[in-house]
């Protein structure tokens, strides 16, 4: 990467750190009137789109062209759906469990402790994650294995694209089927893994990763990605969504022993 490339990077990521803070407090604020945290979900895709506008806007004059427009597109086309689902999904709803169960424990003062362990963590997370397209928007150095990747990674991206929209649009029509209420959603891709959303996820940002490694400097943002896949599989995903699930749904510890909690592989008889 150029010289002028490092420091339009460090310029912009300063930047995009100052959107998220200014973006999530903003949702901190009408969280807080509205007594509903829950509003911070469907601000977490769009808030990458914004990084990759912002990011593109103000480096206009770095980068390849080409890989700009993937990462830009990509990043915003996942972003944006993903919050537009969430939205939808919890338009009405009460405050969800995770964050009501954090409050109730948290000493001092909560607004605070929202703040601190909701908002400003999840600005830090999308910062973080987003790397690999900050990065990729500046850097230079397209080379005949950086097509090769990127290729590779708009398959990924697009595997993981499906199985997201997929997934979210089977589970919603299983939910507003009146004789489904209380029953497990295992049919279509959630035959083949308890997570179909997750791993379309982790295929999203690890295709993202690879269209940005044809420019080296890229390879540095690794972390990015191998973090996201942790978050969904290890961290605030999966566990605490499998912990409510078998604690109100019948069944399910049937259902996770026959099949995969993130790959999806054939159940197993």
């Amino acid at each position: 990467m150029r010289a002028e490339s490092v420091g339009a990077f460090a310029a912009v990521s300063a930047i995009d750190a100052a959107v998220l803070l200014i973006a999530f407090s903003g949702v901190f604020v009408v969280g807080m009137a509205r007594g509903r945290h829950r509003y911070v979900d469907a601000v977490w895709g769009s808030a990458f789109a914004l990084v990759a506008v912002v990011t593109a806007a103000l480096t206009t004059d770095h980068g390849d062209g080409w890989r700009r427009w993937l990462l830009a597109v990509c990043t915003v086309v996942w972003g944006l759906r993903l919050s537009v689902h969430i939205a939808r999904r919890g338009r009405g709803a009460p405050e969800d469990p995770r964050y009501a169960a954090m409050l109730a424990k948290a000493g001092g003062n909560p607004a605070w402790t929202a703040f601190t362990r909701v908002y400003l963590l999840q600005a830090v997370l999308v910062w973080f994650i987003s790397l690999p397209v900050q990065v990729g928007l500046v850097a230079t150095g397209a080379s005949g294995a950086g097509l090769t990747a990127a290729v590779i990674g708009v398959a990924l991206w697009l595997l993981g694209l499906g199985f997201e929209t997929v997934g979210d649009w089977q589970l919603a029509r299983f939910k507003a089927d009146p004789a489904n209420r209380g029953r497990l959603m295992t049919e279509g891709l959630w035959r083949y893994t308890r997570h179909p959303n997750y791993f379309g996820d982790a295929c999203v940002w690890w295709g993202l990763f690879l269209i940005g490694v044809g420019a080296w400097p890229t390879l540095l943002t690794i972390l990015s990605p191998v973090l996201m896949t942790w978050l969904l599989t290890s961290g605030s995903g999966k566990p605490l969504v499998e912990a409510h699930l078998k604690a109100t749904r019948p069944g399910y510890a049937e259902y996770a022993a026959r099949t995969s909690g993130f790959i999806p592989r054939p159940p197993q008889t």
